[in-house]
């Protein structure tokens, strides 16, 4: 039976109680608009930037700094693409949704996690599930294995449920937010220009 992760959320917020120390990882400003949305109110936020597979550097700095019209500040911690093409290496002909996709969201988790850790959050979450290209269901296995790992509690979701999808557009159409036409390392940019 699948799980629903949208519910778990809701179910794991309403526990919660006064505004813990959320680290919301942020793969982009137009994933993150909805997510934001939807969480605000029952965290105290902090947004992480880490996406060393966006492609190429001005790509990553455009995206980063779309987060100003949301009106956040994002936590950046540097872009290094070496370290995606490293993780990468052998899995560059993946489809996207591929292998090269889920050694990708790993990374980037567990970097948020731990950075989390060593700034003392008490959850984390990745506004990832929004898209409705990624595997919801490996997002949240990995961020459960996360959280036994670093010993801190994560947020399950599935963003793109209640039409988070489709909010995120709306948003980024009233605020002009840039919307990239591919996810974002050089091998789903070049996937995307042969179709």
């Amino acid at each position: 039976m699948k799980i629903d992760y949208n519910k778990m959320m809701h179910d794991e917020i309403s526990g919660f109680g006064n505004k813990p120390k959320l680290l919301l990882h942020c793969c982009c400003a137009p994933c993150s608009s909805a997510v934001i949305e939807r969480l605000k109110d029952f965290f105290d936020i902090t947004y992480l930037y880490f996406n060393p597979n966006i492609f190429p550097q001005d790509e990553y700095n455009k995206r980063r700094d779309e987060f100003l019209k949301l009106g956040i500040d994002v936590v950046d911690l540097g872009y290094d693409h070496n370290e995606f093409l490293k993780r990468a290496k052998g899995l560059e002909q993946e489809k996207e949704g591929g292998e090269r996709c889920k050694v990708c969201i790993a990374m980037r988790m567990a970097k948020a996690f731990s950075y989390a850790k060593e700034k003392g959050f008490d959850i984390v979450t990745t506004t990832l599930s929004i898209s409705p290209h990624k595997d919801a269901e490996f997002i949240n296995k990995t961020g459960e294995m996360l959280a036994e790992q670093h010993k801190i509690r994560y947020l399950h979701a599935d963003f793109k449920k209640e039409n988070g999808f489709l909010r995120s557009i709306q948003i980024c159409k009233n605020k002009d937010i840039y919307r990239q036409n591919y996810c974002g390392c050089e091998f789903s940019l070049s996937r995307n220009e042969d179709e």
